[in-house]
């Protein structure tokens, strides 16, 4: 009887699906599988069919046993082994068995204390024989033939030291890239020439395929070597590409020539900081120096918030900071401010320092509730240091320093808000800054100035709006300069009383004061470097007239049209391009009030201002600038023609006398000028051809011949 290869596999497979079907009264158990190669000290298989009564048993069987057939004393142990059986019923139909060495695979050395240890690298090699028995009467069989190593483990605690792969750029890189680990094996790394050959046994066929295991990939089936005889296809060897070994796709992976010096290149470690090399001149944002190549410092405010005290000095960069300090004792004494800086025209310049006394600490003081045992007094704290540094092409002519100093009395502990700021002046001590060249940059004050009548030379002015300070209130708020092209607006509170609102006309006059002290320029310069001698660099600021037909006095703590809010509003025009940088100049200033009513609240208890009339109220009181850009002009400039002879004027008259010229004027902006020169070129020509073709021609001609007849 014929026999297909295979046919008992497929039998046992269809016993599997009946036994997991029906309750596997058909077929009788068996193994799955029943013959199992290991390496390692745990293995499992399947029994599979009719279970039921059936008991296991392992026994250690010679080579010469372990033949495919089961012994006739197979559910009796021939010899004890070192494995662990256990089994576990898996439905009703299968048992998953589990062999488990019961020994340990640790190399036996000098330092091992295991007593069981292996001797050599090949550990353990037998067959062992799992018998399924019903009845002391053998059922099934599985066979197992083990071949386990022993496990290696590193005699020195594990480390994280990676082999150091140099770039192959600047020194040659060795054939082995998968050799990672310095001094041990690296599995599947067949070229490591860390792996003794026993350990390369165990997985030398199964290698990382490519160079960067160590084995080549496989000649690709296009290479004429790759075919032979008995196998070649239809267009071999007509297509076959003949190519030696060495040229593959990792032909150049590795580079194995020469090697170059390395450059630098960007690293993510820390540079070394080395010392500054000052500069023979100073450039924009260049750090300034002292006579001792240090750093010249002032407090400055960080990009995170905080208080640098060490910060250098940039060349031509004006700042301002406020640093907070918790003051609970009296801070040390000041360092002697008087240093000598280098000018960076090969000299050396002195700071001079002013000092003056603060008149309200509101600015820089506010106290905490929380007290202190042993109040202290604090004389000559410094609250405030204003640079002015004089430059003049690229070196300094003159460092001041304003010295703001104060008494403080601390019963208990305080914020105090240091107030630092530098700016630089071109000139002498006498030259204030300029906002640009020649038209504004952004975020430059405005120049405001008064014509002085007896010199006929232009002074300073301010042109300011309201800082308030701690409290808000407009006696104490510092002022700022309203900045070029930044739209801004401040405020304070002034403390008003029933009184005062009882004299109504005198609260405006004193408000409307307060206002103006805000703007005491009446000249604005339209440029940013102005000529102080020539009025043509300047414009009047005008002010809007108000209507003053609101009764004069409040009579039930009411006063109307009281002048609280200054609006401030300029208007500039781009006026060309210096190297590609717009120059703005500013056409006019206009200054207006916005009035309101102030009402006194009368509230009910014992602070009522309607029953005390000099208990105070706050009203606010703001200041605003505003900036408008106007277009560019950009229609040609009007001609004199035009200008004297009104009714020949486009915009004034209906019938524009340069238009009659169509298309040879320029007035006409409908489409491009070439364009329209063209047509027009055009329309005439035909206009010519047709009068010298047409009938009014021949007639004139007819005309002619007629007469001379």
């Amino acid at each position: 009887m014929t026999r297909f290869p295979g046919s008992h596999v497929v039998f046992h497979f269809l016993c599997i699906i009946i036994m997991l079907l029906n309750d596997g009264t058909i077929c009788n158990v068996v193994f799955q599988p029943a013959f199992i190669l290991a390496s390692g000290p745990r293995i499992s298989s399947f029994l599979v069919g009719n279970v039921s009564g059936i008991s296991f048993s392992i026994s250690a069987v010679s080579s010469s046993n372990a033949t495919g057939s089961i012994p006739s004393s197979s559910c009796v142990p021939v010899y004890q082994t070192q494995w662990n059986l256990s089994y576990e019923l898996i439905g009703k139909n299968a048992f998953l068995v589990r062999v488990s060495l019961n020994r340990s695979l640790q190399l036996c050395g000098n330092e091992t204390s295991v007593p069981d240890c292996c001797q050599e690298p090949l550990c353990l090699q037998e067959t062992l024989l799992v018998s399924a028995c019903a009845d002391e009467t053998p059922k099934a069989s599985l066979i197992i033939q083990t071949h386990i190593y022993a496990q290696i483990f590193p005699n020195k605690p594990i480390s994280e030291n990676k082999t150091a792969i140099p770039n192959q750029v600047f020194q040659p890189l060795g054939s082995c890239p998968c050799d990672v680990s310095l001094g041990e094996c690296d599995i599947r790394c067949c070229c490591d020439q860390d792996c003794t050959q026993e350990v390369l046994h165990l997985f030398a066929t199964q290698c990382l395929p490519g160079p960067f295991g160590g084995s080549f990939s496989p000649v690709p089936e296009y290479q004429c070597s790759a075919q032979s005889s008995e196998n070649d296809p239809d267009w071999f060897p007509f297509l076959c590409v003949t190519s030696p070994s060495d040229n593959n796709p990792f032909l150049g992976l590795f580079y194995d020539g020469r090697t170059v010096s390395p450059k630098p290149s960007p690293s993510f470690q820390a540079p070394q900081m080395t010392a500054a090399v000052p500069p023979i001149n100073y450039r924009q944002g260049d750090p300034i120096f002292t006579k001792d190549d240090l750093y010249f410092t002032i407090p400055q405010n960080s990009g995170l918030g905080q208080c640098a005290d060490n910060a250098p000095v940039a060349f031509l960069e004006n700042f301002e900071s406020q640093c907070v300090r918790r003051l609970q004792s009296c801070p040390s004494p000041s360092d002697d401010l008087r240093l000598d800086v280098k000018d960076g025209l090969g000299g050396v310049v002195t700071v001079s320092v002013v000092d003056e006394a603060a008149n309200d600490l509101r600015l820089f003081l506010s106290n905490s509730l929380e007290p202190i045992s042993v109040p202290q007094k604090c004389d000559n704290v410094v609250v405030a240091l204003s640079y002015t540094l004089y430059w003049r092409e690229n070196g300094l002519t003159a460092i001041t320093v304003k010295r703001t100093t104060a008494n403080i009395t601390l019963s208990s502990p305080v914020s105090l808000t240091r107030r630092y700021s530098a700016v630089f002046v071109n000139g002498n001590e006498t030259s204030q800054p300029n906002s640009g060249n020649s038209g504004y940059l952004v975020k430059r004050p405005v120049i405001g100035g008064i014509l002085d009548s007896a010199t006929e030379v232009i002074q300073r002015a301010q042109i300011n709006l309201w800082q308030p300070g701690g409290d808000g209130l407009c006696s104490s708020a510092e002022l700022r300069p309203a900045l070029f092209g930044i739209n801004s607006t401040s405020g304070c509170v002034i403390p008003v009383s029933l009184l005062n609102v009882r004299q109504c006309s005198r609260l405006r006059e004193t408000v409307r004061a307060v206002l103006a002290e805000l703007v005491t320029a009446t000249l604005v310069s339209t440029t940013g470097n102005p000529n102080f001698s020539n009025l043509v660099d300047w414009v009047n600021i005008t002010t809007s007239l108000q209507n003053s037909s609101q009764p004069a006095e409040g009579i039930s703590g009411e006063c109307s049209a009281v002048p609280t809010h200054l609006h401030i509003h300029v208007r500039s025009v781009i006026m060309g391009r210096v190297q590609g940088v717009p120059q703005t100049v500013i056409q006019a200033v206009e200054i207006s009030f916005i009035e309101t009513t102030w009402r006194i609240k009368c509230d009910i208890g014992k602070m009522n201002p309607c029953v005390n009339p000099e208990i105070m109220q706050n009203f606010p009181v703001t200041s605003s600038v505003t900036f408008t850009e106007n277009p560019l002009n950009t229609q040609p400039p009007r001609s004199r023609f035009s200008i004297n002879f009104t009714e020949f004027d486009c915009d004034r008259n209906d019938v524009c006398w340069p238009e009659l010229a169509f298309p040879l004027t320029r007035y006409y902006t409908g489409e491009p000028y070439s364009q329209a020169l063209a047509k027009g070129l055009i329309l005439v020509f035909f206009f010519i051809a047709a009068s010298v073709l047409g009938t009014p021609w021949r007639q004139i001609r007819q005309a002619w011949n007629n007469a001379r007849l």
